[in-house]
């Protein structure tokens, strides 16, 4: 069957992870995606190390389902080729810096004034407007900038780098899907296509949440390891015996008891529930000693029948072998193009009456 977004057609003009990632996802769901490339300024993640069958496996992620077209925006005749594409295409998604498409003669006036019904999505690292519109950046930026990563990591370390790219698919990739898809029901209701402007650094600054709100409307600044959830409390990672790592997310009173009941420390469930300082590092310092008595695999089976939510910290490989994700189909094969089968990371979102599927990996760059 086909999936939810089979109408819908992409052109994107898009490179590295954020509008990758997001026309990824539309192409899961059913889109037809045509990825306009530069044949001579090739996009970095088609050279990413590792490489499978001689294809970057970054590369043949991001890009599965899509088409290619090899196309020097700057070279004459290019212009007239993407005005005549984007008569055939509802969308376009771009990820230059402001300016860049209208330079180009291909920006959303130009192309809206050929289809007035036409969705323009820019994803840039601050938005089309104030004063660092121009400026350069990376996830590490965006999420220094946005507050994140000032209540992150550990007091003494500071903050550290994330081993995932929040800021460019958290914030760049959804909420450019999300604006998408808002954009696409005004349409439908008015016949109005319209610019979606996606800064990363709104969304990044947008994931503060609670922290957020208890800073805007309460006034307690956010640092590391004050907070409930940022390492203040026992909500944690300990270490085991054997060097592994185990989450302990055992908030809630009934989860705290059972906690300590299963690792003998009955007389600390005050100290548990505490909201001070000194009982919460108390508790932690206990916690820490009694999970360093095990290995993770020993405490796996200690906590595999206690609804305590205490789980391992799993590497990808182990998370892919886990029977919940392999249940839930989180881990699929695709077509390399030639019938044998790459694996990749599945859609995560799954629909009852039109699922979403993918043909094939990332190709070669076609059509130069």
């Amino acid at each position: 069957m086909a999936g939810p977004l089979n109408s819908m057609k992409i052109l994107d003009f898009s490179t590295l992870l954020p509008g990758p990632y997001a026309t990824m996802l539309l192409a899961d769901m059913g889109a037809e995606v045509l990825r306009v490339e530069a044949p001579d300024r090739v996009d970095l993640t088609r050279v990413m190390p590792p490489h499978d069958a001689g294809v970057s496996t970054a590369h043949g992620f991001l890009n599965r389902g899509k088409q290619s077209l090899g196309l020097n925006l700057k070279k004459e005749g290019s212009k007239e080729k993407v005005l005549e594409l984007v008569k055939g295409y509802d969308i376009v998604i771009e990820q230059f810096r402001p300016g860049v498409m209208d330079r180009l003669g291909i920006g959303y006036e130009t192309l809206k004034a050929i289809n007035p019904r036409l969705i323009y999505c820019a994803i840039t690292g601050y938005g089309q407007t104030g004063p660092y519109k121009d400026r350069a950046g990376h996830d590490i930026n965006y999420l220094s900038l946005s507050g994140v990563s000032s209540h992150c990591g550990r007091e003494k370390s500071g903050p550290p780098p994330m081993g995932i790219q929040i800021a460019d698919v958290a914030g760049g990739s959804h909420h450019a899907v999300m604006g998408i898809l808002a954009a696409v029901i005004h349409r439908q209701q008015t016949g109005e296509g319209q610019f979606v402007d996606i800064s990363m650094t709104d969304a990044a600054f947008a994931l503060n949440g609670m922290a957020g709100a208890a800073c805007l409307a309460g006034g307690q600044e956010q640092k590391p390891e004050t907070s409930l959830l940022n390492g203040g409390s026992f909500y944690d990672y300990y270490q085991t015996q054997d060097s592994r790592w185990l989450s302990v997310g055992s908030l809630e009173p009934q989860f705290a008891a059972r906690l300590c009941d299963i690792l003998e420390l009955a007389e600390m469930k005050g100290l548990a529930l505490s909201q001070k300082p000194e009982d919460q590092a108390k508790f932690k310092a206990a916690l820490s000693e009694k999970i360093q008595q095990k290995t993770l695999e020993q405490w796996q089976s200690v906590f595999s029948d206690v609804d305590a939510c205490v789980e391992p910290v799993l590497t990808i490989d182990e998370a892919a072998e886990h029977p919940q994700l392999k249940a839930r189909d989180m881990v699929i094969g695709v077509d390399r193009g030639d019938g044998t089968l790459q694996r990749q990371i599945g859609f995560p979102i799954k629909f009852e009456k039109t699922p979403a599927a993918t043909t094939l990996i990332g190709q070669p760059l076609l059509g130069k």
